[in-house]
């Protein structure tokens, strides 16, 4: 069995199988188990999701890390904003990304799928000459 470490700082955010994690002190954590977690800067707070990129990464993430009925109800979530948002782009670069996403997280690899949709978020933010979401600058590619 493989194990991670990670040694988050204090203050450092955690969502691990939905429960939320604030660390209080640094710390040196080991998952010993298959978890779906997302850490610090790749968490996206509901008050983020301003925009319709950032609506889709928030079901996503809502879809990877939630409890089991949460993350149904975040891929269905999903799906419909990628659709709305395919009709509404010219850009067949953020459909290609859309798609792939789509398509990881409909094979359980939402993980992935964020890396996507991040990229979308941020051919949004160029498109719309919107500043980016600073702590996600460098989080999840």
């Amino acid at each position: 069995m493989s194990t991670l470490v990670l040694e988050p700082r204090q203050g450092d955010m955690m969502m691990v199988n939905g429960a939320p994690i604030r660390f209080r002190n640094r710390a040196r954590i080991e998952l010993t188990a298959r978890a779906r977690f997302l850490f610090g800067k790749q968490l996206m707070t509901p008050d983020m999701a301003n925009t319709p990129a950032r609506c889709i990464y928030f079901a996503l993430q809502t879809a990877y890390i939630d409890d089991h009925e949460e993350r149904k109800a975040g891929l269905e979530h999903a799906k419909q904003l990628i659709t709305e948002f395919r009709v509404a782009t010219t850009s067949n670069l953020a459909r290609k990304y859309l798609d792939r996403a789509l398509a990881l997280a409909e094979e359980d690899q939402c993980y992935q799928a964020l890396k996507f949709a991040c990229r979308v978020m941020r051919h949004e933010e160029v498109v719309l000459g919107m500043a980016p979401i600073a702590q996600f600058a460098t989080a999840t590619e």
